[in-house]
């Protein structure tokens, strides 16, 4: 057998008419042929890209279970067995290690990474910001930023990088929705910040992997650290600002900062200033990057599908935009929110989600042992050769009608699972369809790069070329009523 090398890059193809984009290959060595010295090969690979890691059975098995330096690790891609660990039996499992030592890197205790009572608090103190009826109220604003906006960011000349713009876009949309505008200042400052800190830090240290103690410093995160300091100091001058409005009887905008600051009754602690930062921080990285990341996929796909992007512009120019409320375009959207969840399934936006177990546990005659890592790579699920046909594809269609509703709760996950599911991802939806629709009508984007847009895992799936692209303006004339 031919030594199988992870950073080989095929090139994309098309089979029986459908897009398969270039992803890494999939080691065929089976589980039970690793030996303990490839564990410092993995360890190399990981550090590097773990989407590079993974081997043909977690793509065909219902879990596939392996020791890496004494810590066993068990990787579920079965729906049944997803919903008994995640759901009915959650209360055996905690975060793991490894995991946690990534996001706290970044975020510290916020939304995501909080645990017990601190994250039943946070979660019961923001939700009500995330309900239907008040993500809906979101809407106009969606629409009005990424109106005002898109043309600075994707009107020049020659090849534009859309991965940075695409995140400039999301995040002046957050910006605008959860934090009335307020968090622009020194905006590319704060675009470059959360990019080095996902880069540098989002990712296993291999001192994380061999349990070295916390006071050890990873060599792979400093560069990443100051990026963090940064936006703390940053989302610290705001809450400060706020502060000193409301001791001097301003009124304050009703937005997300404003009701962190105001959470406190007779049943119901207030957040620290640092809770503060945490959350504010979580938003910030969480809420914009991973539709961003998810949009320049899209993007690329469609140019590399007539078929299906034609259809979403004959849908998108079909819309009269100014006579239909944005908070319902998705109900007039289904081929486009289609692409979109395409979209997620083959470049899930945050791909790993990580526990570990407490006690033994057994479903179906699989043991999951206790101290296990248990590991849901949604990387995995959403290409796994028994739950999806031609896995590897852009198939849009399989997310309309029937198809869509044949797919099972558990075995597509683009926004988690169980009581930690993203909180907001009606947020995520609605602004998605949003921006899609309004892109759509008024570019066109061409790939424009020499080789395949690689993608890399940073706590999300980015494109390691920065995804260059041919932006055209579509012709007015050919937007119907549109104008």
């Amino acid at each position: 057998m031919a030594h199988h090398n992870p950073k080989h890059r095929p090139d994309p193809y098309v089979e029986d008419g459908f897009f398969i984009p270039s992803v890494p290959i999939p080691d065929p060595k089976k589980t039970d042929e690793y030996r303990w010295y490839h564990a410092f090969s993995a360890m190399r690979t990981i550090a590097r890209n773990p989407l590079e890691s993974f081997n043909e059975e977690q793509y065909e098995a219902p879990i596939s279970q392996y020791e890496l330096f004494g810590t066993p690790f068990s990787v579920i891609n079965d729906p049944n067995l997803i919903k008994h660990c995640f759901v009915d039996n959650r209360g055996n499992y905690k975060f793991s290690e490894i995991r946690q030592r990534v996001l706290r890197a970044v975020i510290g205790d916020g939304l995501i990474s909080a645990e017990g009572e601190k994250w039943t608090h946070a979660r019961r103190a923001m939700s009500p910001m995330f309900t239907p009826r008040n993500v809906k109220t979101f809407a106009q604003v969606m629409k009005t930023t990424t109106e005002r906006e898109m043309p600075n960011f994707l009107e020049k000349d020659g090849i534009i990088e859309i991965a940075n713009p695409m995140a400039a876009l999301t995040y002046l949309v957050l910006s605008d929705t959860l934090f009335s505008g307020e968090i622009q200042r020194e905006q590319h400052q704060v675009l470059k910040d959360v990019s080095t800190a996902l880069t540098y830090v989002g990712r296993p240290d291999p001192l994380d992997m061999l349990k070295a103690p916390h006071w050890m410093p990873r060599l792979t995160r400093l560069r990443g650290l100051k990026a963090v300091k940064n936006l703390r100091g940053m989302i610290r001058e705001l809450t400060e600002d706020r502060k000193k409005r409301l001791q001097n009887g301003e009124d304050l905008p009703d937005d997300f900062l404003s009701r962190l600051l105001l959470v406190g009754d007779a049943d119901t602690a207030p957040f620290s200033d640092r809770d503060i930062e945490d959350h504010v921080l979580a938003f910030i990285g969480a809420g914009h990057e991973t539709t961003a990341r998810a949009l320049s996929w899209l993007f690329y796909l469609l140019s590399n599908d007539d078929q299906s992007l034609a259809r979403l512009e004959a849908e998108v120019d079909a819309l009269d935009m100014d006579a239909t409320p944005p908070e319902t375009w998705g109900e007039h959207l289904p081929f486009t929110l289609a692409c979109f969840e395409e979209t997620m399934r083959l470049f899930p936006p945050a791909p790993f989600i990580a526990r570990e177990a407490i006690n033994e546990d057994t479903k179906n005659g699989i043991t999951i042992p206790p101290r296990s890592v248990l590991f849901l790579n949604t990387w995995q699920l959403h290409r796994h050769k028994t739950l999806w046909d031609k896995p590897d594809a852009f198939m849009p269609d399989r997310f309309l009608g029937q198809a869509r509703e044949a797919i099972g709760r558990f075995q597509y996950l683009p926004f988690g699972v169980g009581e930690r599911v993203c909180i907001g991802q009606r947020f995520a939806l609605q602004e998605a369809v949003i921006l899609i629709a309004l892109l759509a009508r008024h570019y066109r984007f061409e790939y424009a790069g020499e080789g395949v847009p690689w993608p890399k895992l940073r706590i999300t799936i980015q494109p390691e070329n920065g995804m260059p692209m041919r932006v055209r303006r579509r012709r007015k004339a050919s937007l119907g009523k549109a104008g």
